[in-house]
């Protein structure tokens, strides 16, 4: 049985069925992990959730940006965007069939494996966050996005405040909270205040910002964090740390990460994606 780690599929249903072939993945031994952004940019949004709810529990999949934003253009919540790709699902004759199994989805997984923690978000963990804090704030938000307040809440999703934690946060503003640092963080200051409008890559932090995972004293340091989100910080091997999204959307590879025996004793898989859209 093997355990594989996919960053950002955007709608690359090829790509990945190419992947798949790469890895010869099995459903019936394998195990897929995918860290968030199944949809949108790319071409075949709806194949690609249609192949991954054909794998049942096999493919593990987390939510990210993207995919909240398809759950928010379905109940009218938010217009598509011009580069949005989404009409190939909100069209679908089997749409509500999609949407509801993208709702049973995940905001966060906790893995062990060969005596090795590995926590996956889809973007990233504020630095005063633990693991077992990360994943029960995942719970939170999980709860919502599978009850009957999910439309509301998608109605107030959007926005950058409040933009650091405070334990005593209620209702849109904890949720929106949890949301934004699962979803979209890349820097912050070593007091975990988020930002949102840098996109570059690492070496791009604004004044007095980090990536979060450069924090000193970040609470996720001991274990493994995997995440995806960030194309233009490549991908990024190190014992504390897994970035996988290598950009696809925008004419780079899918990559996929067989898992081993201990954190630095894994596998990159990778396949060219024939798409090549520019970052916005």
């Amino acid at each position: 049985m093997a355990l594989y780690l996919i960053g950002d599929v955007q709608g690359c249903d090829s790509a990945l069925q190419r992947l798949l072939n790469k890895i010869s993945f099995s459903p019936s031994k394998d195990t897929l992990y995918l860290l968030g952004d199944l949809v949108n940019r790319g071409p075949e949004s709806a194949g690609v959730l249609r192949r991954l709810m054909g794998f049942g529990a096999s493919a593990q999949c987390l939510l990210g940006n993207h995919d909240l934003h398809l759950l928010a253009a379905a109940v009218g919540a938010r217009l598509p965007g011009r580069r949005d790709t989404l009409d190939d699902v909100l069209q679908a004759p089997d749409c509500d069939a999609m949407l509801a199994w993208l709702r049973q989805q995940h905001m966060a997984f906790l893995l062990e494996h060969q005596n090795h923690s590995y926590l996956m978000v889809h973007a990233g963990v504020l630095p005063g966050w633990t693991a077992s804090q990360t994943m029960a704030l995942a719970g939170e938000f999980e709860a919502v996005m599978r009850g009957p307040d999910l439309s509301d809440f998608l109605h107030h999703m959007y926005g950058n405040t409040p933009n650091h934690w405070d334990e005593q946060l209620q209702g849109t503003d904890r949720l929106r909270m949890i949301v934004n640092a699962l979803t979209r963080l890349r820097f912050c200051t070593p007091e975990g205040v988020m930002e949102f409008d840098t996109s570059d890559g690492a070496h791009a932090a604004p004044a007095g910002y980090l990536p979060w995972f450069d924090v000193p004293g970040r609470k996720t340091r001991d274990i493994t964090v995997a995440f995806g989100h960030w194309s233009t910080l490549g991908w990024l091997d190190r014992p504390d740390l897994l970035a996988l999204d290598s950009g696809c959307i925008w004419g780079g590879c899918l990559s996929a990460l067989k898992l081993g025996s201990g954190p630095t004793d894994h596998e990159l898989i990778q396949v060219q994606c024939e798409q090549a859209q520019r970052p916005t």
